[in-house]
């Protein structure tokens, strides 16, 4: 991906989030060092280079659209961009910030700020491809390094990659890890979610949270009727696809449900104690 002899230019773009999927692609060390020997990294406000303005091949962007502000900021840089790459659970799902988008943040606002109409403050909390276009998601809270590496040089490359979105109980049976469900009845997310951490917490025998999203043809709903007949209560229930990625579908739809599913009991008890 060059202009004549010009190097491939590469910006990494922070917005709402916590920097952890930045850290991740800082971690990767001596191969992160070997890349740059190959390309212009212009704009990495984490690693030092502050251009924001530049023009560059690959854009990559952590976090989510917060305020008026990031959304301009955001299409700005979509426009001196030719690929657009988002990076963790922020970024294509919203994040744990799009927890918000259940309550009223204005409320929130009022309750904590002097003046609550300085603050600039969209009213969810959104993934950058419902502002602009993006070109590739990768998942994850943090991202994995290696696979923002290896997207990388497949762009540098010409071509996007292929991003796996088979289940973690797949890369389970990969990695020869016991089913935490079966053998501990923990509750674990990992039949609908993506692969991509290498099933980290299986192996050392904790159950998943679904950092890396929605797997293909995920059943949610068969995954939380059993939980919940497995004694979970619906508010667990709700919480665990309303967590992470919960502005992701199918989390989303079938997190809200038992979100209202909670509501009616509570209404219910109202009306028998009345």
């Amino acid at each position: 991906m060059t202009n004549g002899t010009r190097r491939a230019r590469i910006a990494v773009h922070k917005f709402s989030s916590c920097d952890g999927c930045q850290l991740a692609f800082l971690n990767l060390g001596e191969p992160l060092l070997a890349l740059a020997e190959t390309v212009d990294i212009l704009h990495f406000a984490e690693a030092g280079p502050v251009d924001e303005e530049a023009e560059v091949d690959i854009a990559f962007i952590e976090g989510s659209v917060a305020t008026s502000k990031d959304a301009a900021r955001l299409r700005g840089i979509r426009e001196r961009s030719r690929y657009l790459v988002t990076l963790g659970a922020c970024a294509t799902a919203g994040g744990i910030q799009a927890l918000r988008n259940l309550h009223d943040a204005d409320e929130w606002i009022s309750g904590v700020y002097a003046q609550p109409e300085h603050i600039d403050l969209l009213a969810d909390s959104t993934p950058i491809a419902e502002t602009v276009k993006v070109d590739l998601e990768l998942w994850g809270c943090p991202v994995s390094g290696e696979q923002v590496l290896g997207a990388t040089k497949a762009m540098l490359a010409g071509h996007l990659p292929r991003v796996d979105h088979g289940a973690v109980c797949m890369e389970c049976k990969r990695q020869q890890a016991v089913c935490v469900m079966v053998s501990q009845g923990r509750p674990c997310m990992g039949p609908v979610t993506s692969t991509g951490c290498g099933a980290i917490c299986p192996r050392f025998q904790r159950d998943c949270y679904a950092c890396y999203g929605p797997a293909v043809q995920a059943n949610v709903s068969a995954l939380a009727t059993h939980l919940a007949d497995s004694g979970m209560p619906a508010g667990e229930v709700a919480r665990r696809l309303l967590f992470i990625n919960g502005h992701a579908e199918p989390f989303r739809g079938e997190g809200l449900y038992w979100q209202a599913r909670i509501i009616q009991r509570s209404g219910r008890r109202e009306e028998e104690q009345g």
